[in-house]
């Protein structure tokens, strides 16, 4: 019995790709029939010509970051004792955390770039 399923199922699936290869033949055939004599045809895998335009995927890439500041965000407390500056101005201590500007040289990341007609 389960052998007569994988038959009938194996039939049917030739049927199917039969038919479509059919179809496809025959859409073909009205294409071309169709089109004048003096029209190029395109093959099926070359690229039609867009005006020298092509299309580029989107795709990462890698892009030089020059120097720069950055707001980040600094979780480890740090203890800032009392102080009299120069001028004769008491500061109070206080704990330092929180957003910090740091400097951030220059280097290598990766970006992504969206598909695009070049």
């Amino acid at each position: 019995m389960r052998t007569l399923t994988h038959v009938q199922r194996l039939m049917a699936g030739a049927a199917a790709t039969g038919l479509l290869a059919g179809g496809a033949a025959l859409g073909m055939a009205g294409t071309a029939s169709a089109a004048p004599a003096s029209a190029p045809a395109v093959v099926a895998g070359q690229h039609a010509d867009h005006g020298g335009h092509h299309w580029s995927k989107g795709h990462w890439e890698k892009k030089w970051v020059k120097g720069h500041w950055e707001k980040k965000w600094t979780d480890h407390r740090s203890w800032h004792s009392a102080y009299r500056d120069h001028h004769g101005h008491w500061h109070h201590s206080y704990w330092d955390h929180g957003f910090k500007w740091i400097y951030v040289p220059g280097h290598w990341d990766w970006f992504w770039t969206n598909g695009h007609w070049d």
